[in-house]
């Protein structure tokens, strides 16, 4: 795998994604999707015939964390589940370098092109929620959106979040990220082996990560869902929510209790589940 520092941090990685990968309860085909940026890999399941629904990963988790979502959501929609470019994973940027957000819009452009995708459901967790909002803005093909305990769009990050992964972020090891996650997660729960592939994920130089301008949430004109994670640490929950409010008067939103940021999408997944599937349900095209 390239952008690993050695053979066997990448093969330790690897074995680590495959294991996430297996524990997705449906068939699931790997489309590797060229584009001006690189290949992107894309996980698809679900109706073949069902609504687009695009999923978006927080940084460092890769398109094998929906595992615990897919099955459900896949009953009524047609699941792409994205490495995001650039990060841990198995999407390559091996193309033009992504240098700002307009370059990630032109990248999601070709990436909604490939797979033919003209109306879509669109959800991002964290990072991938801040891709999200800024590409339901940007583009007429997202129906609706749901962001998952999302970064940068309604709150600043909490500073002690920052002071505690400040170590990991400027010399990331497995073990410095493992720890991080678990601090986090603070005994709320998080799946071992996606633990273990964002520890392995450590190990690859990540290109540029994208952070500035944050988008407007205000001058989104599609149906919106915000879920808080009641124990993140990223920010308080509390206030994404009243900010979510404050910006977007008609927003749908609802806090998942008893898990922490980097949690999601898997703990507590039924309930999640059930306010996705409500949601896409009532905005269906």
């Amino acid at each position: 795998m390239m952008g690993f520092r050695t053979p066997v941090s990448a093969a330790a990685f690897a074995a680590a994604y495959d294991a996430v990968l297996a524990q997705w309860p449906v068939p699931v085909d790997a489309l590797d999707v060229p584009t001006a940026y690189g290949t992107t890999r894309v996980h698809v399941c679900g109706t073949p015939d069902g609504t687009p629904l695009v999923l978006l990963h927080g940084g460092g988790a890769t398109s094998t964390a929906w595992f615990a979502n897919v099955a459900e959501l896949g009953k009524h929609h047609r699941i792409h589940a994205v490495d995001l470019l650039g990060d841990a994973g198995r999407s390559v940027a091996d193309g033009k370098a992504i240098g700002g957000v307009g370059d990630l819009m032109a990248w999601q452009d070709e990436l909604f092109d490939h797979l033919g995708v003209e109306n879509a459901h669109l959800c991002g967790h964290s990072y991938g929620a801040w891709i999200a909002l800024h590409y339901a803005i940007h583009s007429p093909r997202v129906h609706s959106l749901a962001l998952l305990d999302p970064t940068g769009c309604f709150t600043r990050w909490n500073p002690r979040y920052l002071l505690r992964a400040l170590p990991m972020l400027l010399r990331p090891t497995p073990r410095r990220t493992r720890d991080f996650l678990l601090w986090e997660a603070g005994g709320t729960g998080i799946d071992p082996a996606l633990l273990e592939l964002q520890a392995r994920g450590a190990e690859f130089k990540t290109a540029k990560v994208i952070t500035r301008p944050n988008p407007d949430p205000s001058r989104l004109t599609v149906p919106m869902l915000v879920l808080a994670a009641g124990k993140s640490k990223a920010h308080n929950p509390d206030r994404l929510i009243a900010q979510a409010r404050r910006l977007v008067p008609d927003v749908q939103t609802a806090v998942l209790p008893g898990v922490g940021h980097h949690a999601l999408p898997t703990e507590n997944a039924a309930r999640l589940n059930e306010i996705l599937a409500d949601f896409f349900a009532r905005v269906r095209p």
